[in-house]
């Protein structure tokens, strides 16, 4: 048994499955990372992480040797799902359809992690995942904007990467407005929508309404203190 609570086999050189204990630890672990680098972004610390997860940092270390590897873990499998919604987008009849779906879904996945959007956009950690991820996204997200475009639904200037980056800045907008209103992004997701279409006859309904003057001063008051601006 090595002192981390791992017991390995005598004769084969294998290791068996962690401990039921360790193993609640590491699960413990990654539910409290996925909270604080959700709410915080990449900045957090270990300590953060184990001070959320109720156990000390060098558990942490045990499972985790650094914070790279913990995030990388960590946004493995967000990163994946991101993979296989657009594939699935891919497959529906509707090519108008198909690639609002993922729009939502990108922007949604955006919108409710800083973290991933941190790890999506600039790359710290995980370089090796996120660059796999892109390169995986690229031509499926091309070919639902293709098909769109070759079914006369999408404007024909409209670029694949053009997707990402309004998956960013809506996933900005609700951090910006998260204090008030986080649900904003949605409203102005419509307007972006409305506006790939080549021609339309009439406009769509917003879901999300318009920040007041008032909400518009909480969000610029809060946006300067990280501690009160998300929630």
């Amino acid at each position: 048994m090595t002192s981390d609570g791992v017991v390995t086999t005598g004769g084969c050189g294998g290791e068996r499955p962690l401990r039921r204990d360790a193993e609640r630890n590491r699960q413990r672990i990654l539910l409290a990372a996925a909270e604080v680098f959700t709410q915080r972004g990449l900045d957090a610390t270990l300590d953060d992480v184990a001070r959320q997860a109720g156990v000390g940092v060098g558990t942490v270390y045990r499972r985790f040797p650094d914070k790279e590897s913990l995030v990388a873990e960590l946004f493995a499998d967000r990163i994946d799902a991101m993979v296989a919604v657009a594939e699935q987008a891919l497959a529906a009849p509707d090519p108008w359809q198909a690639l609002v779906s993922y729009l939502e879904y990108a922007a949604e996945t955006m919108a409710s992690s800083i973290g991933l959007r941190q790890l999506m956009m600039f790359a710290t950690y995980g370089r090796d995942r996120v660059a796999y991820a892109r390169e995986q996204m690229r031509p499926v997200v091309t070919k639902l904007v293709e098909r769109a475009q070759e079914a006369g639904v999408l404007r024909e200037d409209f670029s694949a990467t053009d997707v990402p980056l309004i998956a960013y800045m809506l996933g900005a907008a609700a951090e910006y407005a998260s204090y008030v209103e986080p649900e904003v992004w949605r409203r102005y997701l419509t307007l972006i929508i409305d506006g790939l279409r080549p021609s339309r006859d009439g406009v769509s309904e917003l879901p999300v309404p318009a920040l007041t003057p008032q909400e518009m001063e909480q969000s610029m008051r809060a946006h300067g203190q990280p501690g009160q601006a998300r929630r």
